[in-house]
C-alpha cells in the first residue's frame, strides 16, 4: 500500500491558473501493480514487485515505466528517489510473458510500440528525474541499467550485473550495454557481453560499476540513511549536484542510446526467431535470469 508522510507543494495560491501535477495518491495507485511506493519527508521509495513478491517482467510494465518516471519527476513533493525490489532478486524475466511469436510476425504498430516503449523508458528515467537517485539492488536480475543510471548504486553480495541479451540471441541495445561500456570500459564490457559472463557485486565494486556492497539486512537502511543525509542540504544544492552527476548519462543517452535500441530491435526483427531463443534459455535460467 502506498504511504505519504511528506509535505505537499501547492502553487495554486501563488500562480493564477496553476495546473497541479498528478498527486502522489493518484500515481502511486496507478502504478501499484508494478511498484509499491512510500514517501516520507521528501524521500520517495519505489519497490519493484509482482503480487508483492519478486518482480517478474511484463509488457504492461514496460509500457508504464516511461510514465511513472514522468509523474515521479513532475511531483515537487519528491526530492530524493530510492528504487529497490522485492525478495532476493532484482528483476526477473519470464519467456511466457514476453513474445509468444517472432516479433517479425507482429503488426507494424505493435513493433513500433515495443520500440517506442524501450526507447522512452530510458530517456524518461534520465531526463525526467531531476532529483538525487539511489538504487538498492537486492539480488541478481536483469535490467540493472536503471540501478546503474542512479547517482548512487548499492548492492548486496548476491547481486549480478550481467547483460543477458546476446546470451539469449538478441543484441544488447536496451541500455545495459551502454551503461556497462561507460562504467567498466569497452574491452571488459565486450568480453562480458559476448560471453554472457556474470559481474558479481564485489567485482562490480572493484570495476566502479556500483558504489558499495552491503549485507542484505543493511541495504535499504543504508539507502534511507543516505537519502536523509542528502535531504539535510539545501534544495538548490541537491538539484544542482544531481544535474552535475547525471550530466554524463544525459549526454550518453542523447548521443548513443537511440542507436543502441534501434540495433536491438533490428536484430530481433531480422532474425525472424522467437526471442529469447528457447534453446538458449536453460543457460540463462542457471544465472537466475528466469
Amino acid at each position: 500500500m502506498a504511504s505519504d508522510h511528506g509535505n505537499h507543494s501547492d502553487y495554486g495560491d501563488t500562480w493564477t491558473g496553476h495546473v497541479p501535477p498528478v498527486p502522489f495518491e493518484e500515481y502511486s495507485e496507478r502504478y501499484s501493480a508494478f511498484f509499491k511506493m512510500r514517501r516520507e519527508n521528501g524521500v520517495i521509495e519505489l519497490r519493484l514487485h509482482t503480487d508483492d513478491g519478486p518482480y517478474i517482467h511484463n509488457w504492461a510494465a514496460h509500457n508504464a515505466w516511461s510514465r511513472v518516471w514522468q509523474d515521479v519527476g513532475n511531483d515537487p513533493g519528491n526530492q530524493v528517489l530510492i528504487i529497490t525490489a522485492t525478495g532476493d532478486s532484482w528483476f526477473r524475466g519470464d519467456p511466457d510473458k514476453t513474445w509468444q511469436k517472432p516479433i517479425a510476425d507482429e503488426e507494424p504498430d505493435y513493433i513500433f510500440q515495443q520500440t517506442h516503449d524501450g526507447w522512452k523508458l530510458i530517456e524518461s528515467f534520465v531526463g525526467n528525474l531531476d532529483i538525487p537517485t539511489i538504487a538498492a539492488v537486492n539480488g541478481p536480475g536483469i535490467h540493472t541499467e536503471f540501478a546503474l543510471l542512479c547517482d548512487i548504486t548499492l548492492a548486496v553480495e548476491e547481486a549480478d550485473f550481467m547483460d543477458p541479451h546476446f546470451l539469449v540471441g538478441s543484441a544488447p541495445g536496451d541500455g545495459q550495454a551502454l551503461v556497462l561500456q561507460a562504467l567498466m570500459g569497452t574491452k571488459r564490457a565486450a568480453y562480458h557481453i559476448y560471453g554472457g559472463k556474470p559481474i558479481p557485486a564485489r567485482t562490480a565494486l572493484e570495476l566502479g560499476i556500483v558504489s558499495d556492497v552491503l549485507p542484505g539486512e543493511q541495504l535499504l537502511d543504508r539507502a534511507w540513511e543516505l537519502a536523509e543525509f542528502i535531504m539535510q542540504r539545501p534544495r538548490f544544492a541537491r538539484w544542482a549536484t544531481h544535474n552535475i552527476l547525471a550530466r554524463p548519462w544525459k549526454k550518453l543517452v542523447a548521443e548513443d542510446f537511440g542507436f543502441h535500441i534501434s540495433q536491438q530491435m533490428l536484430s530481433t526483427v531480422a532474425s525472424k526467431e522467437l526471442i529469447p531463443i528457447r534453446s538458449l534459455i536453460a543457460d540463462a535460467g542457471a544465472r537466475k535470469i528466469w
